[in-house]
C-alpha cells in the first residue's frame, strides 16, 4: 500500500537524491557522512534560525575555529562576540559549555543517548548528529519535519499538544537505514515543498499518501493554540563616551543576553521594567527609544547620551572604539542603541 511507512521512506528518499539543497553544513547524498563537530554546530545555530541568517555565522565560526578543540579553548568574550545577531544567546553559552566537554572526552559520542547527555544538548540535536553524523536511526522532528507529518497524517490537534503523536508518526516513518538522509529529506521538504502558506502539493513526493491533501486542506495544519501576547517592558540604555570611544559592560553570565559585551542599562529584564537608574551622575538626555522583539517579550529601551559624567564612578567596563564598534559584538538590541547614538552625534 502506498501509506505504508517503507513507502513512504522510500518516496521520499528517492525525492531527496535528485533535490537535497546544497548547505555548508552538509553532505550530499552518497558523500561520506559529516564531520560531527560542523553537523552539531550548524544544528546549534539552526535553532529557532532560518537557514539564510545562519550561513555567514557557519562559515566564520570554522574560519575561527575549524574543530571543536579550536572552539573549546576559546575566550567566552570572542565567541559570543561572534555569536552576536543570531539571537538566543543561551546556546553560545550552551555551545562553549558542550565544547569543552566533548574536548576532555576526545571526541563526540556517536550515540544518541550519549549526545544527549552533553550539556546543552536536547532531544532533536541529539537525534539530529545521530541520524545525520553517525548514521544511527533516530527520529528528528524540527518545525519542518512536524509540519510535513502533521499533514502527512492529518493529525488535527492543536500544538504543542499535539507533539506526543507527532512524534510517535514520525518514528513510524523513519526507516532504519539512511535515517541521516531521511531526515534532511524531510527538512528539506517542509523548506521548500510542504510550506506554511501554500504547499506545492503538485510536485510533492508524499502527495499521494498526504491525508491532508486528500481531504483538500493541507494549508490549515498543523493547528497552533492561539498566541499570547507579549508583555512590553521598558528600560534605559547609557551611552557614555570619552575620546571617540564609548563605554561597554560585560553582563552577567547567567541571565538575558549573559556574558555579552553591551552598554551599561538600568537592570531590565524579561519579568520587569528598568529602575531608570543611571550608572553614573551625569548630565544625561533621551536620545531616542529602540524597541526590540524577544522571545517572551518587547521591549522599548530609552537610550540615554551625557554630556559630561562622574568617570570616577562608573561600573567595570571597557572602553569601546567607536570606529570599531561593530567588532564588539553588541547584541542586536545594543547594536541598534549604538547606531542610535551614532546617529546622534
Amino acid at each position: 500500500m502506498v501509506n505504508e511507512p517503507g513507502t513512504i521512506a522510500d518516496l521520499l528518499l528517492g525525492w531527496y537524491d535528485g533535490h537535497a539543497r546544497r548547505l555548508p553544513w552538509r553532505k550530499l547524498p552518497g558523500e561520506p557522512r559529516q564531520d560531527p563537530y560542523k553537523v552539531w554546530l550548524s544544528e546549534v545555530m539552526l535553532q529557532q534560525t532560518t537557514v539564510a541568517a545562519v550561513a555567514p555565522y557557519f562559515g566564520r565560526f570554522l574560519e575561527a575555529w575549524p574543530t571543536v578543540e579550536a572552539l573549546a579553548a576559546a575566550e567566552d568574550a570572542d565567541v559570543m562576540a561572534a555569536w552576536a545577531g543570531l539571537g538566543y544567546y543561551a546556546r553560545a553559552r550552551n555551545l562553549l559549555a558542550c565544547a569543552r566537554v566533548v574536548a576532555e572526552l576526545g571526541s563526540f559520542p556517536a550515540s544518541e543517548a550519549g549526545l544527549r547527555a552533553l550539556p546543552g544538548v536536547g532531544d532533536y540535536t541529539a537525534a539530529a548528529v545521530a541520524a545525520i553524523a553517525f548514521g544511527e536511526r533516530a527520529v528528528v522532528v524540527d518545525a519542518n519535519v512536524e509540519r510535513v507529518v502533521t499533514r502527512l497524517c492529518a493529525i488535527d490537534t492543536p500544538l504543542p499538544a499535539a507533539r506526543p503523536a507527532i512524534r510517535e508518526a514520525a518514528s513510524a516513518i523513519t526507516p532504519q537505514t539512511r535515517a541521516g538522509d531521511f531526515a534532511q529529506g524531510m527538512m528539506d521538504l517542509g523548506a521548500t515543498v510542504c510550506t506554511v502558506k501554500a504547499p506545492r502539493c503538485l510536485i510533492c513526493p508524499l502527495a499521494a499518501p498526504c491525508l491532508a491533501r486528500a481531504a483538500g486542506e493541507p494549508e490549515r495544519l498543523p493547528v497552533k493554540a492561539a498566541k499570547k501576547a507579549k508583555p512590553l517592558r521598558q528600560g534605559r540604555a547609557y551611552w557614555i563616551e570619552r575620546d571617540d570611544k564609548v563605554l561597554l559592560v560585560t553582563r552577567a553570565g547567567a541571565g538575558m543576553l549573559g556574558g555579552m559585551r553591551a552598554l551599561p542599562d538600568d537592570g531590565w529584564a524579561a519579568r520587569a521594567d528598568g529602575n531608570g537608574s543611571p550608572p553614573a551622575a551625569g548630565a544625561w538626555r533621551a536620545g531616542g527609544i529602540v524597541r526590540h522583539s524577544f522571545t517572551h517579550f518587547d521591549l522599548e529601551l530609552q537610550l540615554m547620551l551625557c554630556a559630561g559624567v562622574d568617570l570616577g564612578n562608573l561600573p567595570a567596563g571597557e572602553f569601546w572604539p567607536l570606529e570599531d564598534i561593530e567588532a564588539a559584538g553588541l547584541p542586536t538590541v545594543f547594536a541598534k542603541a549604538a547606531r542610535l547614538a551614532l546617529a546622534n552625534r
